[in-house]
């Protein structure tokens, strides 16, 4: 493997600049500068869903247009960071804009905090900051000493603990949600060109506020900035937000009438955010996993945004190092730990039984039919079962497979994208499943054990599966599992699994505290058709004799023993005692 290939794969990594300096990895993106010159509105709005690309996408922007003054106040020729990136290609039109234009960068992704005074006093920070990455405003002799004074009150803000009241707090916010818009017309003036605004993650402090309780007043001010500097704003040159979700213009894009979306579902900027089929196999080639690429495309593959097949950025880079450089041998869910996957938790605890049958589907690889809406809330994601659904295809947990029209409605037929997703189902669904069990009266299911009686033995488990969502593809793993689970209160009796007796390891033994107990043996099947399963206990009554596993629980010394079989088929058991 050559060294070129060995390059330092960017995890984390979200700036740019340092792609470039420290040579690391990067699938070039760069004609995302030629497309939104070309394609975009006078403000365009990305969604697509968390660590698909987005903050990584505006750094390079802000990189190519930003006329960037340094702390002595000199301009930085960054056309060094483009040499031999596709966008050197493009026009000259294109090309002439590089290095031409102030730029705003915000981002709102730190905004998380549980009051609204804490995260929105982060916000307005935030914006603080941007001013002082402006400092030379101060000084320019192209403003009047009105517009001086403006930008210098806002470069200082109150610190918080002289913020003593909620009068205070109003005040203090109230002067910066119009302060981007007195940055820009400052920007504009200064250097004689107008300004490019970008800001990234706009939809995180509103999820925060919702899950938090004060949604209506975060929306208030998110509002409230941005028509200030994207709606009423001459010194605009164009406007780029980013976000997962696209927030209903009535609360937050209010008379935005010039907003370009580009979304998950929409066929714009297809290429822009997540890796291509060709980028995912180039990036595997080059670290000498070419081997890998099936099983890539198995747990990363699945999204479908437009008509282009596109795989999660996160996860391929994290598998690429994981097994390219650190040598591990299975892939991992890497991208259900990098956000909060709240809304997977909601809907599985929340499910009525419809829900519960359309996530049977789901995870069992089939498909649901939504009708497709995407100005969405977040107040109301829980209105209707439409909403979540949409929800969680915009969000990067379900994709498109078709779609269809009755004239006014869209229709959209959807799956779980691939295993990595399913995996995120279905360790919701495994702890709501784990907290029905911990939460279940056990009493009767021990009598019916201790008094061998097998129709309420599996009555009992049978209700209780019948409360469950089916996500295990009928794996005996599961089964058992979840039926040793349900023993360990068995009073007097000490459950074992796959502990050797007689010839073979029987799945589960009840060995009793007490001489004059029996140990009890169970021994499970799973079929997949209900018409099997009587063979399936036949198979575990055969098991038991033939493995001799009676003989070996009395040759440890127990005076007595009883055996059962089980078999389990999706959400039913049976239960017999070993024939004579």
């Amino acid at each position: 493997m050559g060294n070129r290939f060995m390059k330092k794969i960017g995890i984390g990594y979200e700036n740019y600049k340092r792609f470039i300096d420290e040579d690391m990895y990067y699938i070039d993106k760069t004609l995302l500068v030629r497309d939104v010159v070309e394609k975009g509105g006078e403000v365009t709005l990305f969604t697509r869903p968390r660590r698909f690309g987005k903050t990584l996408a505006l750094s390079m922007l802000r990189t190519f247009f930003e006329k960037e003054i340094d702390r002595e106040g000199r301009t930085i020729d960054n056309r060094r960071y483009f040499e031999g990136k596709k966008i050197m290609d493009a026009p000259e039109e294109i090309l002439s804009m590089m290095g031409r234009y102030p730029v705003i960068n915000l981002s709102l992704k730190s905004a998380k905090q549980s009051e609204y005074r804490e995260a929105a006093l982060q916000l307005r920070d935030e914006i603080v900051s941007e001013f002082s990455r402006h400092y030379y405003l101060k000084d320019s002799d192209k403003l009047n000493a009105e517009e001086r004074q403006a930008f210098a009150e806002l470069s200082l803000t109150k610190k918080r603990d002289e913020i003593k009241n909620e009068d205070d707090f109003k005040k203090e916010i109230g002067r910066y949600a119009t302060a981007l818009k007195t940055l820009s017309v400052c920007l504009r003036k200064h250097h004689d060109e107008n300004v490019i605004v970008l800001i990234d993650e706009y939809d995180v402090p509103l999820e925060n506020a919702y899950y938090e309780g004060f949604y209506e007043e975060m929306v208030g001010f998110v509002r409230s900035l941005f028509e200030s500097v994207l709606k009423t704003n001459d010194a605009l040159q164009f406007g780029i937000v980013t976000g997962c979700l696209r927030i209903s213009k009535e609360s937050i894009f209010t008379g935005l009438n010039h907003l370009e979306i580009s979304s998950v579902y929409n066929n714009s900027f297809e290429e822009a955010f997540g890796f291509t089929q060709e980028e995912t196999e180039q990036m595997l080639m080059d670290y000498g996993i070419a081997d890998r690429i099936p099983e890539a495309k198995r747990w990363y593959d699945g999204y479908l945004f437009g008509e282009t097949e596109i795989y999660n950025p996160w996860s391929v880079i994290k598998y690429v190092k994981s097994i390219a450089v650190n040598h591990m041998k299975y892939p991992m869910p890497y991208w259900a730990n990098t956000s909060s996957n709240a809304i997977i938790k909601d809907l599985v605890w929340d499910a009525d039984e419809k829900m519960k049958r359309q996530l049977d589907v789901l995870i069992s690889g089939g498909t649901i039919e939504k009708e497709i809406h995407e100005d969405i809330t977040y107040d109301d994601i829980h209105a209707s079962e439409d909403n979540l659904w949409n929800f969680l295809f915009f969000t990067g947990y379900m994709r498109k497979v078709s779609e269809r029209t009755d004239g006014e409605r869209i229709f959209l037929t959807m799956r779980i994208p691939n295993i990595e997703i399913r995996s995120i189902y279905r360790n919701q669904i495994s702890a709501w499943f784990d907290k029905q069990v911990k939460e279940t009266k056990k009493g009767e299911l021990n009598k019916a054990v201790l008094e061998g009686n097998t129709d309420g033995i599996a009555d009992y488990v049978s209700g209780l599966l019948e409360k469950s969502i089916s996500v295990f593809d009928s794996a005996e793993s599961f089964y058992h599992g979840f039926f040793l689970s349900l023993l360990y209160e068995v009073p007097n009796y000490a459950p074992r699994s796959n502990r050797e007796e007689g010839d073979g390891r029987p799945d589960i033994v009840l060995y009793p505290d007490r001489p004059r107990d029996p140990a009890i043996i169970f021994e499970i099947k799973v079929r997949k058709k209900f018409s099997e399963m009587e063979d399936g206990l036949q198979e575990a009554y055969d098991q038991i004799k033939d493995k001799k596993y009676e003989e070996g629980v009395l040759d440890d010394g127990y005076l007595g023993v009883k055996a059962y079989g089980i078999c389990f088929c999706k959400k039913s058991c049976i239960v017999g005692a070993l024939p004579g």
